[in-house]
């Protein structure tokens, strides 16, 4: 088994380098003067089964490409068996075609799954799949991995709402509340957000659904980007009489002030995993955990998928 890290996943790589006891397999990503990438890996892969770690995180086209690149590099030099490890796959939520003011959409995360077939890819696994039909999009295996082992441990054991933050979560709310019941003894009720706008140009209206008074609630989504349905949904909890609320989220975008935005919410903490590389500072209200373990223990064989 061979592992080639990425450059948008090189502090996940170490981890994943250091859990299984082996050194990362060489590659070098350069670029010429015109921004066109170039990526090499060691010639001596004939035979080899190789894992390609990299996240489709921002600037997502360059990561696209460096991915597709590698891949295409890794079969070049013999590679038996290519998987495409993605922990967070980009252009997901563009997972179906919008038609809209006689304007027509493409299906990006489809064509994305396209590109990675083509490179070379045998198989895929990624982290918490923002749709199951991207799973459909591909005609060679996929993994979708859950993360939801590694938030049981941030979160208060008593007393617990599992919130929804729309209505396009419910399912993975359930999922959560599944695991909890199931592998820790956690009876927990579920709670649904519903916003809405009356009309355009007025403000978003928050319904909560569900009883949350004296209640440590818990949001699970799959994707934080800007934070303001985050950030709106924990105001209407505590104004609804939640004791406290904390949110699990897999993918921490966190575009533009997001940080910022969440720091100054009535959040009591976000917590988010290393599938997207963070650059802000350390922060009270944000913890990042790892599912490197989650990464290590498919790699070896173990299978954790949702």
């Amino acid at each position: 088994m061979k592992v080639i890290i990425g450059s948008a996943s090189k502090r996940l790589g170490d981890s994943i380098a250091s859990g299984l006891n082996a050194q990362l397999f060489p590659n070098q990503v350069s670029r010429f003067a015109d921004g066109e990438v170039n990526v090499e890996v060691a010639n001596d892969l004939r035979n080899q089964e190789v894992y390609i770690v990299q996240s489709l995180s921002s600037p997502v086209n360059d990561n696209l490409m460096e991915l597709l690149l590698t891949i295409d590099a890794a079969k070049r030099s013999g590679a038996k068996r290519i998987t495409a490890i993605i922990p967070y796959y980009g252009y997901s939520r563009q997972d179906r075609v919008i038609k809209n003011n006689n304007m027509q959409s493409a299906l990006s995360a489809k064509l994305t799954a396209n590109l990675i077939q083509i490179a070379g890819a045998n198989s895929v696994a990624a982290i918490d799949l923002h749709s199951s039909q991207i799973e459909g999009f591909f005609d060679i295996p996929v993994t979708n991995l859950s993360c939801f082992e590694v938030f049981v441990n941030s979160i208060y054991k008593e007393n617990l709402a599992i919130v929804a933050p729309d209505v396009g979560a419910i399912g993975r709310a359930r999922a959560f509340a599944k695991i909890l019941e199931e592998k820790h003894k956690l009876d927990n009720d579920i709670v649904v957000v519903d916003k809405y706008r009356e009309k355009a140009g007025t403000s978003e209206v928050m319904n909560v659904i569900g009883e949350v008074a004296n209640k440590n609630c818990v949001i699970v989504d799959d994707i934080v980007d800007s934070g303001g349905t985050l950030c709106n949904a924990a105001l209407a909890l505590k104004n609804r009489g939640a004791k406290s609320v904390v949110s699990c989220i897999t993918h921490g975008i966190l575009s533009g002030n997001a940080v910022e935005k969440i720091s100054s919410s009535s959040l009591d903490k976000l917590v988010i995993t290393d599938t997207v590389f963070h650059k802000f500072e350390k922060n009270d209200k944000i913890e990042v955990v790892s599912i490197a373990n989650i990464l290590i223990c498919f790699m070896q064989g173990g299978k954790s998928a949702s």
